[in-house]
């Protein structure tokens, strides 16, 4: 079990281990909500949850449509260029 101090300025300092584990950088903004058990930190949602519909114009694509397998195919072909390049 890690611990951890109160700052005279209220901070508290975070374990590496646990910001490692949950992958929390800094400047990440946490809910803070006092149970009975203690306090609980919640990390918020960088963004708004976001709906299809408000997205969608930004796949502008304009062609005739691909089949599964043209799909498939690009898919493959972008994995080896990336794999490729390491």
């Amino acid at each position: 079990m890690d611990t951890t101090k109160l700052s005279s300025k209220g901070q508290i300092i975070l374990p590496m281990p646990i910001r490692a584990a949950h992958k929390w950088l800094p400047g990440v903004e946490f809910s803070v909500e006092d149970t009975p058990e203690g306090i609980l930190l919640r990390p918020l949602k960088p963004f708004k949850p976001t709906r299809l519909e408000d997205v969608v114009g930004c796949a502008t694509y304009t062609g005739p449509a691909k089949t599964l397998d043209e799909m498939d195919a690009a898919i493959a072909a972008g994995v080896k260029a990336n794999h490729d390049r390491d």
